[in-house]
């Protein structure tokens, strides 16, 4: 009989997307993000290319700028992994819940070195100079191509006289 952790995956799970998430706010800090602007970011920073950023990390996959509305409750729970870990705190105010890095995350993250999390490091930084100080309405507007785009790629798919 095969371990138990040999069905696990380490890709598109809590603990991928809950790093993902910690690297944007320690690139962010000390600013504090809600979920809508970590899960927009993560996006931006997987998709990179899309934006006329750095290539991608992910493969330009058809469909992938559904990702956008299927991603939310992974995030969630990577963002609950990581802050049990004491890197990530949870902020409450008027305006809702927020995340911001806790001050171990630097040393945290400084402490990884594999290949993939220094690309993740550099397209945080890109992702937070270039869209960090763009209101709600301003990176909703950038973010509707992608999903203008999905729509067409979903509507080539599932159109009627398609076989599937």
């Amino acid at each position: 009989m095969a371990p138990a952790t040999a069905s696990l995956t380490p890709f598109n799970s809590p603990l991928e997307t809950g790093i993902r998430a910690l690297i944007v706010l320690a690139e962010a800090y000390p600013a504090a993000l809600d979920l809508q602007r970590i899960l927009e970011y993560d996006y931006l920073i997987v998709h990179s290319g899309d934006f006329e950023g750095p290539p991608s990390l992910h493969p330009a996959l058809p469909l992938r700028s559904g990702e956008l509305l299927v991603r939310r409750q992974l995030i969630e729970r990577g963002l609950l992994l990581i802050m049990s870990r004491g890197l990530i705190e949870r902020l409450a105010s008027d305006t809702g819940l927020s995340y911001r890095a806790d001050e171990a995350a630097g040393p945290f993250l400084d402490a990884l070195s594999a290949a993939y999390l220094k690309d993740l490091k550099l397209r945080a930084k890109w992702v937070i100079s270039t869209f960090g100080l763009m209101s709600d309405a301003d990176i909703k507007k950038t973010l509707s191509k992608v999903y203008d785009q999905w729509t067409r790629e979903f509507q080539l798919y599932e159109g009627p006289g398609i076989a599937s």
